[in-house]
């Protein structure tokens, strides 16, 4: 089901690697939100998008004990948190990490596991000539761990979310294409070990463990970029026989946008002031 659901005709593109340190990752929340209530008739989309030391914090991770603690460990570093709206746990993003969000019509329905199995597809197609073990399971020890986490001889590489709504879903996927993967997951260990200072608690947060999350560059063990990847995930897709248009919003869509900007910026306000 994966890869049919892949299989679409036409995909509008939004290309946001390159916009620098000015793309807040509210912006980025508030896109994907944007194109899920528009996909039913603006057709499917995929956006691409990076963010600058920036460390997107679940909502569990809002309800941590010490969670000031835990930012002042992310300021020191250099790094700005940001609350998403959905699930999920806290998850680093700088250059080196690629973000893909494949936008489809919920038409018919479209379950849980097909969004995933969607998103696995594509990234074993981008990768086929290097690698044939890429693994969908979760990695115990990593960041943000889940069911879908995707990684290479045991090592964690990339995480799948989603995000569902008005008839639209956001698959979205973190890749950790270059750098050091282990001192990404060293920053989310010592943030967590500030924000709880050993207390016990209902949600059980992750014991991060460095060591077992790596970078493509470093599993593949050859050269990659940001900007390689992406054009593995067109030409991916085109080889599917999808069409695929450089796109804007629409003055509706930025309208809409600008609603849902509001409202990740008033979420974030109410948690880190």
């Amino acid at each position: 089901m994966g890869i049919e659901l892949l299989k679409q005709e036409h995909y509008r593109i939004f290309d946001q690697t390159s916009l620098g340190n000015t793309f807040h990752a509210t912006q980025s929340f508030a896109m994907d939100d944007t194109l899920c209530a528009s996909v039913a008739t603006e057709g499917a989309a995929i956006r691409s998008w990076v963010h600058h030391e920036t460390v997107v914090l679940g909502i569990q991770d809002a309800r941590l004990p010490h969670l000031d603690e835990g930012i002042d460990v992310l300021h020191a570093h250099g790094f700005q948190p940001v609350i998403r709206n959905s699930g999920g746990l806290a998850v680093v993003l700088d250059a080196g990490v690629l973000n893909i969000s494949l936008v489809l019509p919920e038409r018919g329905g479209i379950d849980i596991d097909s969004g995933y199995e969607a998103m696995l597809a594509l990234i074993r197609r981008m990768f086929a000539e290097e690698t044939d073990a890429i693994n969908a399971g979760e990695v115990v020890g990593s960041y943000c761990p889940g069911s879908y986490d995707l990684s290479i001889a045991g090592k964690k590489f990339a995480g799948i979310s989603q995000r569902r709504v008005r008839g639209g879903v956001a698959v979205q996927i973190y890749l950790c294409v270059t750098g050091s993967g282990s001192r990404r997951a060293q920053l989310v260990r010592d943030f967590y070990a500030a924000a709880l200072q050993g207390e016990t608690t209902k949600f059980v947060y992750p014991t991060v463990v460095p060591e077992t999350m790596a970078s493509l560059e470093e599993l593949l063990q050859r050269p990659l970029t940001v900007e390689d990847c992406l054009v593995r995930v067109y030409r991916s897709l085109m080889e599917l026989g999808a069409t695929l248009t450089p796109s804007v919003l629409s003055e509706v869509e930025n309208e809409r946008f600008g609603v849902n900007l509001g409202r990740m910026l008033d979420r974030n306000e109410k948690v880190l002031g």
